[in-house]
């Protein structure tokens, strides 16, 4: 089964978890893209969406569902997002697409956090993909150098500005044996918006899709 197969067969299990008038938290990536063109189709029905990534927004637009401002909501019910690294602890890497800090607020601000991935995405241990870090620009030579200082190898995102005006560090070698310590040592450095981790508020549930069928962690 290919890759775009697996994950048109992941974003389907997770409809399971939608409830028609519900209030969505919706992340950003290929997978969630996925995920978008499934809930069209399903024949549910949202009170409203809450987006990570203006991208997202126009995707959901598209299929008629209304997007709200997190400001403009209590907590979510329900977020609905990928990941480019998974471990068994359901721990994440998230922000290939430069959306992590959007992403990791909203799910903050839900009470379940389903993940929704192919099984290439699954590692023993995380860092096999560089790990984003949101900077603001006039501290990236500063949070660089911090970074290396942690054992990392921090390199800018070349032509790309989060939907925050923000910069992105991709940061390689990290030792990521502990997770939960590194996510907040980045994250007090000055300059950090966050980085990518998801290890302090962890999905709640994985769903992997692989040739076998769809696996449900957590």
């Amino acid at each position: 089964m290919s890759q775009a197969r697996l994950k048109i067969e992941v974003a389907r299990a997770a409809l399971r978890y939608v409830e028609d008038g519900m209030l969505l938290g919706v992340g950003t990536g290929s997978t969630v893209n996925a995920f978008i063109d499934e809930l069209a189709s399903s024949g549910l029905r949202l009170e409203a969406a809450v987006s990570s990534s203006e991208a997202t927004t126009e995707k959901l637009k598209a299929i008629g569902v209304k997007v709200m401002d997190l400001n403009h909501c209590g907590d979510l019910a329900l977020y609905i997002d990928g990941a480019d690294e998974v471990d068994a602890h359901r721990r994440l890497i998230k922000g290939g697409g430069g959306a992590l800090t959007r992403e990791k607020i909203i799910a903050g601000a839900s009470r379940q956090f389903v993940c929704i991935v192919d099984e290439s995405k699954c590692r023993p241990i995380l860092g096999e993909f560089p790990l984003p870090v949101e900077v603001i620009p006039m501290a990236r030579a500063f949070v660089s150098r911090k970074l290396t200082g942690m054992g990392g190898r921090p390199q800018l995102r070349e032509d790309f500005v989060t939907d925050n005006g923000n910069l992105i560090l991709d940061v390689r070698n990290i030792d990521l044996i502990n997770p939960n310590q590194v996510e907040r040592d980045i994250n007090q450095i000055p300059g950090v918006v966050t980085c990518g981790l998801f290890a302090l508020r962890p999905a709640d549930k994985v769903l992997v899709a692989s040739e076998s069928g769809i696996e449900t962690r957590g």
